[in-house]
């Protein structure tokens, strides 16, 4: 008797251990909020426009090859979880706005997260702080956490306070304080790094980058 039963406990067991591996998955979305609704660009503006500046293709936001500029949310947001996946091309080059005003240089005038085909011969000689993931020229990020160009990634970047995480396909990368960074020259070059609040956004530098499934969270 107990041999027949044992697969019936077994798929019981495997059933529960599904579950709750969905409930956890659910759970870990809670409070998230969509802000790109997979039509159109609402909710987004353009900023310093290249070509045809940023598009949906397929429910996916895309920045063309022959496009970029920056695209901003409508909102400011201060403490934040942003959520996304990413696709390149092979030497494609992006990043991400945080707390960016809408005028100036995100990278200096906010701050601005990498994103980056790493493995392009192009990028083979970089600064440790452009690479992937890396708060440009402030927090240099750990290497080797994207997959191949082609390939979809998952990000999320966390600004609570002055700390900065970002994890790349569940690798954290990033992990600092911007209190801790004390070179006066990047003190200097990055104003934004005070900043509290601003603009999330995609910076394009005139490759396809593809993006999707894009949802923040509010931190209190």
């Amino acid at each position: 008797m107990r041999l027949r039963r044992l697969p019936m406990l077994a798929l019981l067991a495997c059933s529960c251990a599904l579950g709750i591996a969905s409930l956890a998955r659910a759970a870990d979305e809670t409070g998230f909020e969509t802000i790109f609704n997979g039509n159109d660009l609402g909710g987004w503006q353009m900023v310093n426009k290249r070509g045809p500046g940023y598009v949906v293709e397929d429910g996916l936001l895309v920045c063309p090859k022959e496009g970029g500029g920056n695209l901003f949310t409508d909102k400011e947001y201060a403490n934040f979880v942003l959520r996304f996946e990413y696709r390149l091309e092979p030497g494609g080059n992006n990043g991400v706005g945080l707390r960016a005003p809408l005028a100036g240089d995100a990278a200096y005038s906010g701050m601005e997260s990498q994103i980056l085909d790493d493995d392009a011969p192009q990028y083979a000689n970089l600064e440790p702080g452009q690479y992937h993931g890396s708060i440009y020229k402030v927090l240099p990020a750990k290497r080797g956490a994207p997959k191949k160009a082609g390939e979809w990634n998952t990000e999320e970047i966390v600004c609570n306070g002055r700390r900065i995480k970002v994890t790349v396909n569940d690798k954290v990368i990033v992990d600092g304080s911007l209190d801790d960074v004390k070179d006066p020259e990047v003190l200097k070059a990055h104003p934004g790094m005070q900043r509290t609040t601003g603009h999330l956004g995609f910076l394009g530098h005139g490759t396809r980058v593809e993006f999707r499934n894009i949802r923040v969270k509010t931190l209190p």
